[in-house]
């Protein structure tokens, strides 16, 4: 499913944490958004799902606006942060009534819970432990699960290295790379790790004070100039 924004600005009062004239990624595509902290990237990815509004412009997702209707809904799967728990269900409690949101029955909801059950250590996952009670990590693997219980046509994830350990971060990575190639969904990650970034992304956007400065399809050199961007302000 095609991303669609047109003349999209987010201001906070003076502050301009958004302002992107015109981007699109197309359905298929895998695309991670980099940039230091306040450069407006989670502000962008909750446009992109209609969880605050936009000043001016809009959001396209195949081709319908996501302030206008929420049929779009059904067939996306996203994660930015822990508000999206419920902390007080255990992870199969959660999983139950995410899937019955989007109409899923319990042998779907398994059956997703069995195909990504790589993602977990024996911690999570019949344990009967809360949410509350797991680490970050593992809360975090929670929240990625139920976003792609669906099998979603459009994946939003922010963050989603982050807390991982290096061995979650590796099966994340072929994860996200199965389910682009299985079911050409497009996928939209923001992240600090520019290493795996790069690694799990075929094309990178660059952000920085809430405009778009870079563009461009992965190549060799990227992860470099990636490094030596950030690098600049780095006092030696």
């Amino acid at each position: 499913m095609q991303i669609i924004l047109k003349d999209l600005v987010k201001k906070y009062g003076d502050l301009v944490a958004v302002d992107v004239p015109h981007l699109e990624i197309p359905t298929g595509q895998v695309v991670g958004l980099v940039g230091n902290n306040g450069a407006g990237k989670t502000t962008l990815l909750r446009l992109v799902l209609d969880l605050v509004q936009a000043t001016k412009g809009h959001v396209l997702l195949g081709g319908e606006r996501v302030d206008k209707t929420t049929d779009w809904k059904s067939h996306t799967g996203s994660y930015l942060d822990e508000g999206f728990l419920i902390d007080f269900l255990n992870a199969e409690e959660y999983f139950s009534f995410v899937g019955k949101a989007y109409g899923l029955s319990l042998q779907e909801i398994e059956e997703a819970e069995s195909r990504y059950a790589k993602l977990f250590t024996e911690e999570v996952l019949g344990t009967g432990k809360l949410i509350r009670d797991l680490s970050a990590g593992n809360r975090k693997k929670v929240g990625l699960l139920a976003a792609l219980l669906v099998k979603p046509s459009v994946l939003v994830l922010d963050e989603p290295f982050a807390n991982l350990d290096p061995t979650s971060q590796y099966v994340l990575q072929q994860i996200l790379a199965e389910m682009s190639k299985e079911t050409n969904a497009t996928i939209f990650v923001s992240s600090h790790d520019l290493g795996h970034v790069t690694d799990a992304c075929e094309r990178i956007l660059l952000m920085n004070q809430g405009r778009i400065e870079r563009d461009e399809l992965i190549s060799e050199q990227t992860l470099k100039e990636l490094e030596r961007f950030f690098s600049r302000s780095v006092a030696v």
